[in-house]
């Protein structure tokens, strides 16, 4: 214990990387506790529908900042400049501007978008919804320096409080007016909380409006490929959301939005892990430029995916019974939504701690070659299974997917000297016996989930 409180305590890259990992973990863990506590409120006053509503304002938000993103944020933490002061004012510009340019972006859209799904309420929620793009916009890149020298601790506190801040307005907005307006006034609320701290607590100069050439240039450089890598990583991830809007009606994409919500907690710890953590010890110990490299991070990936693993499995087992204990009974069907969901994310979670070691040696083309083939192939795999056998076909599209990226994953990693079969051997193996574990558990669930 004392040789850990040392190297906690400690200013080297293992310390910080120690402190970051932990308040990483508290944090997400934190920020899910609060976003089931808020979940579990919120599905009680107001009803599935407004879910669904809001799940496809979100899937276009997300769409609209990951199809304009230009990797500003992992410019900053990878880049020799990324602590210059010329440097930091140009990236914060390109947000201010992008954050403008989204949100007219938005209102131009939401007509079309609401004739597209059927529900002319889109047309009102998407443009004021899109107000808190305009705001996150205006967020310090002091935000991203403390995550490029692993300095957490405060930056985790920022985003809880304004967390918190948004979930009780939107429990009071919800109480106040029964209405899926109480969810979108909320997020603005939030985007202005995390903004006002930002401000006000983190250390370091005020961003003023700057444009130098050469840093724009490395900037828009670096972010070509990340632009495209965003644009096919908004459908690996979202467009499980955008097929199934088409496919479902709004009480059932909100009855499935639920149970992604508790089966993706594992995968999306992992990858808030891998952003905050894996980028700076890619950067600074390369696994290709050393055999004691190489040996310090398996450790660290066979600890992690030891974690996210064992986490899946146990949402996969018992998902159906955890629906059950927190939620209504218009919610019953989340249940085996989560144990398929998580039985299907086993895969990615074991290939989760690659993704960034591309962008840490700034080579972000063949980051793009494989945010481009996950893409295709969840596409690919979600519009067959929706075509020929509904929901259930939808998620074992996403499995088959999952397994078909594999080799995509495997040659990015080895070519960075990150590649570890060991690693992806041994946990592939226990994550199929928790999958077997968890169908037999729940044969029962399943067989009405595939009949229905």
């Amino acid at each position: 214990m004392r040789r850990v409180g040392a190297a906690l305590r400690g200013e080297g890259l293992t310390a910080r990387a120690m402190r970051g990992s932990t308040w990483t973990v508290l944090g997400y863990g934190n920020s899910q506790f609060l976003r089931l506590l808020s979940n579990l409120v919120l599905t009680r006053i107001l009803f599935p529908e407004a879910f669904g509503l809001m799940a496809l304002v979100q899937v276009f938000m997300m769409g609209l900042a990951m199809f304009s993103d230009l990797g500003v944020s992992p410019a900053i933490m990878s880049s020799k400049r990324g602590d210059e002061r010329d440097f930091l004012n140009t990236a914060w510009t390109i947000q201010v501007l992008r954050g403008v340019a989204l949100w007219l972006v938005a209102c131009g859209l939401a007509l079309p978008l609401a004739g597209f799904y059927g529900d002319p309420k889109l047309a009102q929620l998407i443009p004021v919804a899109a107000l808190s793009l305009v705001i996150i916009g205006f967020n310090p890149t002091r935000l991203d320096t403390a995550n490029r020298h692993l300095l957490l601790g405060r930056v985790t506190g920022i985003e809880l409080a304004s967390q918190i801040i948004g979930i009780v307005s939107a429990v009071f907005l919800a109480w106040m007016y029964q209405s899926v307006w109480a969810l979108v006034f909320s997020g603005i609320i939030s985007a202005a909380a995390h903004l006002s701290f930002s401000f006000l607590l983190l250390p370091g100069e005020a961003n003023r409006f700057r444009w130098e050439k050469t840093a724009a240039d490395e900037l828009i450089h670096f972010g070509k490929w990340i632009f495209l890598s965003t644009v096919a990583g908004f459908l690996y991830s979202q467009g499980d959301r955008v097929v199934l809007g088409k496919f479902l009606t709004l009480e059932q994409l909100g009855i499935y939005n639920i149970g992604f919500f508790l089966a993706s907690f594992p995968l999306l710890l992992g990858s808030a892990m891998v952003r905050k953590i894996m980028i700076p010890l890619y950067r600074e110990r390369p696994p290709g430029q050393s055999a004691e490299n190489f040996r310090k991070l398996r450790k660290l990936r066979f600890g992690l995916s030891g974690i996210l693993v064992t986490l899946v499995v146990a949402l996969a087992c018992f998902g159906n019974l955890l629906i059950t204990w927190l939620y209504d009974p218009r919610y019953s069907g989340a249940g085996a939504i989560v144990v398929v969901i998580a039985c299907v994310q086993i895969l990615p979670i074991i290939t989760v701690t690659y993704d960034q070691a591309a962008l840490a040696a700034g080579d972000s083309r063949r980051f793009f070659v494989l945010a481009a083939s996950r893409a295709a192939l969840m596409m690919a795999g979600l519009l067959i299974g929706a075509q020929y056998a509904g929901l259930f076909g939808a998620l074992i599209g996403q499995g088959v997917a999952m397994v078909l990226i594999y080799p995509v994953t495997a040659w990015l990693a080895r070519r960075l000297g990150a590649w570890d079969p060991l690693h992806d051997v041994v946990f592939a193996l226990l994550g199929l016996i928790g999958a077997g574990l968890a169908c037999w558990l729940n044969l029962e669930v399943l067989r009405l989930f595939i009949a229905f």
